[in-house]
């Protein structure tokens, strides 16, 4: 198959992923996908970066070599903070590899309206200072603050959110000392775009919220483009891969991915 037509490579720790998949669909309909959910190793963000490098290369292994992809998004800020660089050296000059946290980051300092930004994600993103380091160097006069916020992303991957229980522990996040006075906040993790509405309600559309969806869906249709790998034509159907399913994985993989889908269970590298 050549090299324009050969499949996009997504994956995440999870389902939070097909977030940033389905805004590749949207914007990309030509374009096969094949994610990958390392549902059997969730959540990434209280794992060690070696650990989280070490799945990430076999599930990029897996991808590449057994799925024949063009290109490798890693639809995962964890991820994309422990083992994006890894992942880039050891596969430079063969496919460009995405992460989700450098579009996020160069939007927000392409927007002067912005002088104090907040930043959650997980403990691993946070204690990363990926975030932190990039936007004081790429624009030092702006202020940031960090907060981890660990229980989201389990929460969200449950089914929980949209409800009772899901407002109680954002609203206690979000009224965090850290997060006063911010006039903009990054949602550091996929899973987030799931609690996007209620974030946005608790600001009451006053703070200005960036997530990696439609962000990173753009970038990467810029860069395929450039390097000529854009697809000509449709060429197959999407498909979806966790590590170890559920029924349950199966229902909030349809609420994050918009759309009705068929999840394989399938071990990185086969193994």
């Amino acid at each position: 198959m050549p090299n324009t037509n050969r499949p996009i490579g997504v994956f995440d720790s999870g389902i939070g992923g097909l977030t940033v998949a389905h805004a590749i669909s949207r914007l990309l309909p030509d374009e096969q996908i094949i994610y990958f959910g390392d549902t059997a190793h969730l959540p990434y963000g209280d794992k060690s970066r070696d650990l989280i490098k070490r799945y990430s290369l076999e599930i990029t292994d897996f991808l590449l070599r057994e799925k024949h992809c063009k290109c490798i998004v890693i639809a995962c800020n964890t991820a994309s903070a422990a083992a994006y660089e890894y992942l880039r050296d050891t596969h430079m000059g063969s496919v460009p590899i995405f992460n989700v946290i450098d579009p996020i980051v160069e939007s927000v300092i392409a927007d002067d309206s912005i002088h104090h930004v907040g930043i959650i994600a997980t403990k691993t993103t946070i204690l990363s200072g990926v975030y932190q380091e990039k936007l004081s160097r790429r624009k030092p006069g702006l202020r940031y603050s960090a907060l981890a916020t660990p229980l989201l992303a389990p929460m969200i991957e449950e089914g929980f959110f949209n409800n009772t229980i899901s407002q109680a522990v954002i609203h206690n996040y979000l009224e965090q000392p850290e997060l006063q006075g911010i006039d903009a906040l990054i949602l550091g993790c996929t899973h987030y775009v799931m609690i996007k509405k209620e974030i946005n309600a608790f600001y009451e559309g006053k703070v200005k919220l960036f997530d990696s969806t439609d962000i990173v869906a753009t970038k990467l249709e810029a860069i395929l483009d450039k390097e000529h790998l854009l697809s000509d034509k449709p060429v197959g159907k999407n498909l979806f891969y966790v590590s170890d399913y559920t029924e349950s994985f199966e229902q909030s993989a349809k609420a994050f991915y918009g759309e009705s889908l068929s999840l394989q269970q399938q071990k990185a590298g086969g193994r």
